[in-house]
């Protein structure tokens, strides 16, 4: 009988090191051979099942598969595509397993957030039901840091890295200009409901004075009024005012300030524009003259300044989740769990992906300032220990290399899919 083959997926927003996970599990399964087939990626995650467009990474060098560890975004595609459920759409479920099944497929590691462990956990289900058992393991990511269980996110702490360092960087831009310029500056960065990635921002405040002065967060209701004294004040203060706010600050109706009106495809409020929100509050309120940035994509994908932290647990996961899978364990997520001591450990852990899926982490108010606009000592403790450490990628004529792979297709065995 032919060895059972593994079916690797990446899905949503990508980070950048989420190619360091699928790192981890290729070099795993390829030290599992006598275990292990095939190793195919997912063109464009799930979405590649359903199409049958399996990428066959044992036509990859082992040098391309080792790059993939410093090389950010998703190197075989990701996709926004949720699965509905298999009462809504029993056709995808049948799909999937038709693929599989064509393919043996025995194994389905699936790297993503809270809606895609939702999807793993669902074909592990349904694969029994069906007939053809598969073992399912979720691997962790996400730059928002939301995930439960796991102490936190692959993808959040290289996120957190850069964007203490942005803030660091324009804040001083800022002070240098501000007696006769730009006395306002403002930054949006991501995070739909959780302010993880505003409040790393505030570990570049050292000292008082130092940027930002402000993060608006998911959880505090936005109160106009306090906000601009607060924002008069630093000026008075500091000669300027360097400010962070979450995509996903809100009101006190839980109105989102920044909703575009439209939904993505997992069904969330589209976002952005909320740091032109800000600023233009401000002008019109105080009179002050600004500059604002959104980080957007540049944040997710800022592989030349990731966190050697970060990197090392993306990995990491990324290797457990196939060890899992050779162990027997089923419908789990890789975790990492970190140590007691004060000197910063981890170790990898489990969880279950019915205790993972759709379930979202904030932060925890104590972490937010009581005026509820910087962090707490008790925050950058969390949240240090999750961006030291560099781990540049490979450099040619000042230029990052990053991985170039061939994407050689499995040859298809199953009709065309028509959703």
């Amino acid at each position: 009988m032919s060895k059972a083959n593994l079916f690797y997926a990446q899905s949503g927003g990508v980070t950048s090191v989420i190619n360091a996970s699928a790192c981890g599990v290729i070099e795993t399964a390829r030290q599992n051979r006598d275990k292990i087939g095939k190793v195919y990626a997912g063109l464009n995650g799930i979405v590649g099942a359903l199409n049958e467009d399996l990428i066959d990474t044992n036509k990859e060098s082992s040098r391309s598969i080792t790059s993939l560890r410093s090389t950010p975004a998703g190197a075989f595609g990701s996709c926004r595509y949720k699965l509905k459920s298999f009462s809504e759409n029993q056709r995808e479920y049948q799909r999937l397993m038709d693929v599989f099944r064509a393919h043996n497929i025995r194994y389905f590691l699936y790297n993503g957030g809270g809606d895609s462990q939702d999807t793993v956990n669902k074909v592990s289900q349904l694969s029994l039901d069906m007939g053809f058992p598969i073992t399912c393991i979720g691997i962790p990511k996400t730059v928002d840091n939301d995930l439960p269980i796991t102490d936190n996110c692959p993808g959040f702490g290289s996120v957190a890295k850069y964007v203490a360092v942005s803030i660091r960087e324009a804040g001083l831009d800022v002070a240098s200009m501000c007696e006769s310029s730009t006395k306002v500056f403002v930054m949006e960065v991501m995070g739909r409901h959780a302010g993880w990635i505003a409040g790393a921002a505030g570990l570049a405040s050292e000292q008082a004075g130092d940027a930002p002065h402000i993060i608006l967060f998911p959880e505090v209701p936005f109160n106009q009024n306090k906000f601009l004294r607060k924002v008069r004040s630093c000026v008075n203060k500091y000669g300027y005012c360097a400010i962070v706010v979450s995509e996903g600050a809100q009101n006190r109706d839980g109105n989102f300030l920044a909703e575009s009106g439209s939904k993505d495809a997992f069904g969330h409020a589209q976002l952005g524009g909320v740091a032109p929100f800000i600023a233009n509050m401000i002008k019109d309120e105080l009179g002050y003259k600004y500059h604002w940035a959104v980080a957007d994509y540049l944040q997710r994908a800022a592989r030349h300044i990731a966190s050697k932290t970060d990197v090392e647990q993306a990995y990491a996961v990324g290797k457990a989740a196939v060890e899992f899978a050779l162990k027997g364990k089923n419908a789990v997520m890789p975790i990492i769990v970190r140590g007691k001591s004060k000197r910063y450990t981890w170790k990898i852990g489990e969880a279950k992906l019915a205790d993972v899926a759709n379930v979202e982490k904030m932060m925890p108010r104590d972490y937010i300032t009581h005026d509820g606009f910087h962090i707490t000592d008790k925050a950058k403790d969390y949240l240090t220990p999750l961006i030291q450490g560099e781990d540049y990628p490979a450099y040619k004529n000042g230029i990052p290399q990053y991985a170039r792979l061939k994407k050689v297709l499995e040859k298809k065995k199953l009709s065309k899919w028509k959703p």
